[in-house]
Order: C-alpha cells, then structure tokens, then sequence
C-alpha cells in the first residue's frame, strides 16, 4: 500500500464520479498515506438523508465491482447516519451532514493533503477532444411543409 499506485488514484477518480453522479454533497479527498500505515487516501461526502445514503452506496458498489476492484469491508448499520467502505488503499466515509460535522474527519486528518475533486473529476483533454470530433447524429427535420404533405399522403388525400 506505501508507494501510492496510479490504480489507488484511479480508484479514488471511479469513486468521486459515482458519488458525484449520485448528488453526494461537499466532496473531500484527503491524502493520508503519509499520516496513515493502513490506507492512502480518505473519500468523504455527504448525504442528505438515510435513503440518500444507501442511494450513495450502491452506486459506489456498482463502480467498484465493475471495475477490477473489490471492498474489503463496508459498515453500514442502518440509520447510523454514517457509512464506510474499505477498498484496501482508499476509505469512503458517507455521512449525513449532521454526523459529518459532529465527527470532523477532515480536523482529524488535518495534517493530510486536499486532493482537488474538480481536478479528479475533469475529463481528461484527449477524451473531450474525441467527443468535441465525433459527429453528432441528428435525425433530418422536416419542414412543416413537408411534414403536412407527409401526412396527406398517409392519409390517403
């Protein structure tokens, strides 16, 4: 685990995009692999409520197991208003606001550094430049015209 991978930062990337597509709130990513001897990097968001909780979660599992890594282990004692999942290099701590601030992870770990989300999540140039290339397909429009002469004729007019 020392010697962060670049599969432990890509795994970092698969997991704030699948919280992010799920609406998880305030994102923070946190390079502990200096402070810590069990894991690199520390996932922490926030939910609105327990069904948005366990919405994040399953998300997160889908992402996971459908890429070539698998969880360690996951608490989630229900209605605790707080979720983890251990994928060996990376912890994901999923909270309500409420446990997230009472629990102050990022104060714990204030000696680690921030990674940036925004940075995490940003298409990568050459990906964006294929798409800005690739040619859209969009169904030819008929004009209003031709749409009532269309009609007619189906009509049998």
């Amino acid at each position: 685990m020392k010697g962060k991978s670049a599969n432990s930062l890509n795994l970092v990337k698969l997991c704030c995009r699948a919280l992010d597509e799920k609406k998880a709130g305030d994102l923070c990513v946190l390079d502990v692999s200096d402070q810590s001897s069990i894991t690199d990097y520390l996932i922490l968001a926030t939910g609105t409520s327990d069904p948005h909780l366990r919405a994040l979660r399953v998300e997160l599992e889908k992402a996971i197991d459908a890429s070539s890594n698998r969880i360690v282990g996951m608490e989630t004692s229900q209605e605790s208003g707080w979720i983890v999942i251990d994928i060996f290099d990376v912890m994901v701590h999923i909270f309500t606001a409420e446990n997230r601030s009472k629990y102050g992870l990022e104060n714990l770990w204030k000696d680690a550094v921030e990674v940036s989300v925004s940075k995490l999540l940003a298409v990568p140039k050459a990906a964006s430049a294929k798409a800005a290339k690739a040619p859209r397909k969009t169904p030819a429009k008929k004009t209003p015209a031709k749409a009532v002469a269309a009609k007619r004729k189906k009509a049998g007019k």
